[in-house]
């Protein structure tokens, strides 16, 4: 994941980023039964085998978000602030009301719902789904463009003509054990829905940011802005004219950042 920050940002502030590869991508064993909870505890027992603290900040983007969530149900105790960054959405979600789900589902491509249905219901077809040729199955695989808003194909373009080899080790062992299994997780049954999370910075020390592309057609704004109501603790912040790719830019990083670490 790239996440572009400024050297003078990182000295001004005396920022720590550990940047770690989750189950199943680049060198970490993959872990087929991995779930909405098990992430909280892979980033507790990292944090507490590198000694980093008690406390630690977390950073999540896209469908990398559900691991902020994990961390906020299960291990709040553990957290100095958090931020979700254009995070995923489940449409399956049960305190979410069903027409903003519904809504929002219908906005994606037909074959993407067809791809979240069987990873929802059946799991154990999806590498199938996903790797058979007789039509395409996911827009984000096989045809990215098409979700992306005019900013996200600039940034696009351009990350396209200057490819970072990190990207390329972080699937080496095949995408199954990283982005199918990850959708497996995400849109399986969670323990709790995002609107019964409890604020773990109550007496004001820390907080929790939701960053959302207004322009975003990968993750549909409504859901999250439906969670941010209803979760006011979560402060949102809504970027006109930004798509799914905000974070790839660095202005954009840098105020993530200080929102999290300045103005709190």
């Amino acid at each position: 994941m790239e996440f572009p920050i400024s050297k003078d940002l990182i000295e001004e502030q005396g920022i720590y980023f550990l940047f770690f590869d989750r189950a199943g991508y680049g060198e970490s064993d993959p872990h087929p039964s991995r779930t909405v909870k098990s992430e909280a505890y892979d980033i507790q027992e990292l944090a507490d085998k590198l000694k980093i603290g008690p406390k630690f900040y977390v950073i999540g983007i896209s469908l990398g978000a559900y691991s902020v969530y994990s961390c906020l149900k299960y291990i709040p105790h553990r957290l100095a602030g958090a931020v979700l960054v254009v995070p995923f959405v489940s449409y399956w979600w049960t305190k979410v009301p069903q027409d903003i789900l519904s809504e929002a589902f219908k906005l994606m491509p037909e074959k993407d719902q067809w791809t979240y249905r069987v990873a929802r219901y059946f799991p154990w077809l999806l590498y199938w789904w996903l790797t058979q040729k007789l039509f395409p199955s996911l827009s984000i695989i096989s045809e990215r463009s098409a979700l992306c808003s005019d900013r996200d194909l600039v940034i696009l373009k351009k990350k396209l003509e200057n490819p970072s080899p990190c990207m390329k080790k972080a699937r080496q062992q095949g995408d199954h054990e990283c982005l199918h299994r990850d959708m497996m997780a995400g849109f399986a049954t969670w323990e709790f829905d995002p609107t019964e999370l409890a604020n773990p910075f109550g007496e004001g020390v820390g907080s929790v940011h939701m960053w959302q592309g207004a322009e975003d057609r990968i993750v549909p704004r409504e859901v999250n802005q439906y969670i941010s109501k209803k979760l006011p603790w979560i402060k949102y912040h809504e970027l006109s004219g930004y798509g799914h790719l905000l974070h790839a830019e660095e202005q954009k990083c840098e105020d993530i950042i200080k929102a999290l670490l300045v103005e709190g």
